[in-house]
């Protein structure tokens, strides 16, 4: 079942499902029982663009700050639970918008006949999140390893494990570091249930190559048409996770809101110092979120000015100086020391 088809789901005062904007989220890595520093995260991440956020709920005082935090923030809250359904349970009670379980390690149907009751009373919807690292043995014993065949009778034994209790407020997430193997499972998993999908690849590393693992991975997936809601996930600040989850949706053409930066690798012909202008550049686009405009940052006289013309607006570097180039029209030249000023200072004339 592609995005377009599939079921509408409310996450708070957000929808995924049945065609609506690919929404993005990130996981806090503070303590949730310190409600100080896990609100003022949540607050930077909401500046960055993140629009729904999860918070691990191990212990019954990580429940209670759910309530403390919900006040202070402006995004859906989502509750991840691992093993103890009472966390869920707990959860729900103090006001999570969702929460995301393992149907099978919560301790029996009974138990998670508890917790989707609760679900209904609220009429919250339940993550089911089945990951490769944790993925039950007596899949591994019938594929012989773990494989995408295996993730996604896992997650769709699990989501009739929910049904089974005449729910279906239901989002699924099926993950692996692998991203032949995650590409794979969403493939199969799309053509086998109408339910929204989460999409990540998870565990993918630090910045550098947790970034272009995700960027390969998540991107082939959204490109086949698969995919509701996708967090990056990244060894570092969250903040990054939504930075990048950004430029996914911006380079597949799923998010048209915020300014997309193209620049040239430099070469020798470059006279300026254009790997640190590009960079702030990057900085100062930050403030333009708002924007839906293409901004070229060239470093040469040779490709410059045609590849500044393709976009918005845009630099071409010389020696020493630059050409402001609007629309395809050079509307000033100026000192290299000047740039980042008059560009900054065109984009809020032209555009704002």
């Amino acid at each position: 079942m592609y995005r377009d088809e599939t079921k509408v789901i409310h996450i708070g005062d957000r929808v995924i499902g049945g065609g609506n904007p690919i929404l993005i989220q990130s996981m806090t890595n503070t303590k949730t029982a310190d409600v100080r520093a896990t609100t003022d995260q949540i607050k930077r991440l909401e500046d960055s663009g993140c629009q729904i956020i999860r918070c691990t709920v191990p212990d019954e005082d990580s429940a209670r700050a759910l309530s403390a935090i919900k006040k202070e923030i402006r995004i859906p809250l989502v509750a991840d639970i691992h093993f103890d359904y009472r966390m869920a349970i707990a959860a729900i009670e103090n006001g999570a918008d969702k929460i995301r379980i393992n149907p099978g390690n919560i301790g029996g149907q009974d138990r998670l006949k508890a917790v989707v009751k609760k679900a209904k009373e609220r009429d919250i919807p339940i993550r089911v999140g089945v990951n490769s690292g944790s993925l039950e043995k007596e899949m591994i014993e019938k594929y012989g390893h773990v494989t995408a065949e295996g993730l996604v009778e896992s997650a769709l034994d699990k989501v009739r494990m929910i049904e089974d209790c005449d729910y279906d407020n239901i989002v699924i997430s099926i993950k692996s570091s692998d991203v032949p193997m995650c590409v794979k499972a969403h493939e199969l998993i799309a053509k086998q249930t109408h339910y929204p999908l989460h999409v990540g690849i998870t565990e993918a590393g630090t910045l550098l190559s947790g970034n272009i693992t995700s960027g390969v991975g998540i991107g082939i997936i959204l490109y086949q048409g698969i995919g509701d809601t996708i967090r990056v996930s990244l060894t570092g600040d969250p903040a990054e996770e939504v930075k990048s989850a950004k430029i996914i949706l911006r380079a597949l053409g799923l998010r048209k809101q915020g300014c997309r930066i193209v620049s040239c690798p430099t070469c020798g012909r470059t006279q300026i110092d254009l790997i640190g202008l590009a960079g702030k550049v990057e900085k100062m686009l930050e403030t333009f979120e708002d924007l839906n405009i293409t901004v070229a940052v060239m470093g040469c006289a040779v490709n410059g000015p045609g590849e500044a013309k393709e976009a918005d607006i845009g630099v071409a570097g010389g020696k020493g100086e630059g050409l402001i180039i609007k629309k395809g029209e050079v509307v000033r030249k100026v000192r290299e020391e000047e740039i980042l000023g008059a560009l900054e200072n065109e984009i809020r004339k032209s555009f704002c």
